[in-house]
């Protein structure tokens, strides 16, 4: 039986996670749980699966998550930072799951590292803001990172194919979101309801958001560069609208291994909880005759400036990633919150990687100061664009 520690445990990937666990009991236990404010959620987790750890975002809500529990888990509440490491690092966890969204999942993913646990993550601004320090802390502690998210899941199935010296290129596929063929003039009046409204996928709001902008596949792309150790130029996008194509790999010799499935995460999600074994889920198969037609366009990177952004962050290397990440999330929740407009979501992150320096040194510490920083111009940034 493998125990698991599940850090956003209320959210979309965290659900989904509790899913698996709860459809096989005899193969996973739950060590602790991590949520932020929905307590209402998690206290209904915490009572069926009795976890040894848990963590809510301040001491307020640990207070009222323990007059709602039962008496015997009063003693396991923390909260805030600590609680996250808490949960990250307790001692009966054989895997961590990362399922925090934003920057909040960087340390407590160094810590469980640190503490020999492997990992599952569904966080990909981890490695965007210090995937050069993570991937160097899971060789020094000999743990395994195994990808969650469907694309990195993908590459890392269809990397099994062939040897890693004979790897040509990796490609991921990006849906393209909602308004695939939306005019970029249109997209000045979009809303967060309407950005809210994805084709595909069922995912919480800050990364249905970053779909729709293409942010996301670009986060994604720096993730992979480190993930997988591969060079930015050997890196490409694909928009593949249908989403069944879930991302692909080419070798030297020209052949091409793509791995398929239906848009549901429970996929990835249970391959890396089981790696290297398959978990029977029931879902309903992939019929391509049913599928039709699966299409593949290059990204319009003039309306959608996101992902060239994403890539020059890449190519610059630094902290200009955690920079790129920490206006990103202060300008989408701006959007989210009815003070910035959509086709400013990328001037505010373009303004923040313009004015954040990229300095000397590329440590913890740095990258910490760089994703301060970045935030307080984008909060500039965006007061200017309210005033």
């Amino acid at each position: 039986m493998k125990t698991i520690s599940l850090l956003g445990s209320t959210g979309s990937i965290g659900r989904n996670v509790m899913a698996i666990i709860r459809q096989f009991p005899e193969r996973f236990r739950v060590a602790g749980l991590a949520a932020g404010r929905n307590i209402e959620v998690l206290k209904q987790q915490v009572v069926e699966f009795t976890p040894d750890c848990i963590s809510v975002a301040d001491e307020d809500l640990a207070g009222r998550l323990a007059a709602e529990l039962p008496l015997e888990f009063r003693e396991r509440i923390f909260w805030g930072p600590e609680g996250n490491s808490r949960v990250a690092t307790v001692a009966a966890a054989d895997m961590v799951v990362i399922a925090v969204v934003g920057a909040a999942g960087l340390l407590p993913t160094l810590d469980a590292i640190a503490a020999g646990k492997d990992i599952g993550l569904a966080n990909k601004e981890t490695l965007v803001m210090a995937g050069c320090l993570v991937m160097a802390a899971v060789r020094q502690h000999g743990v395994r990172l195994l990808p969650i998210d469907s694309e990195h899941s993908a590459i890392f199935q269809a990397l099994e194919a062939g040897r890693r010296q004979d790897v040509g290129r990796i490609i991921l596929t990006a849906s393209g979101g909602p308004f695939r063929s939306r005019k970029k003039e249109e997209l000045a009046a979009v809303t967060p309801a309407q950005a809210l409204n994805h084709p595909n996928w069922d995912m919480g709001p800050k990364v249905s958001i970053d779909s729709a902008t293409l942010m996301n596949k670009g986060l994604e792309v720096i993730e992979a560069r480190w993930l997988f150790d591969m060079e930015p130029d050997r890196i490409s996008v694909v928009v593949h609208p249908e989403s069944i194509v879930h991302s692909l790999v080419e070798f030297i010799d020209g052949s091409v291994v793509a791995q398929l499935g239906i848009p549901d995460m429970r996929i990835p999600i249970a391959y890396a909880l089981s790696y290297p074994e398959r978990l029977g889920l029931g879902l309903s198969r992939l019929s391509l005759s049913d599928c039709g037609k699966l299409s593949f366009e290059s990204p319009d990177y003039d309306r959608f400036p996101a992902l060239q952004l994403a890539f020059g962050a890449l190519a610059k290397g630094g902290i200009k990633p955690a920079v790129l990440n920490a206006a990103n999330e202060v300008a989408v929740a701006a959007f989210l919150d009815g003070r910035l407009g959509f086709g400013d979501i990328v001037k505010v992150v373009a303004a923040a990687l313009a004015r954040v320096d990229n300095g000397e040194q590329l440590d913890l510490p740095a990258i910490l100061q760089a994703d301060e920083q970045a935030r307080l111009v984008a909060r500039h940034e965006i007061s200017l664009r309210q005033g």
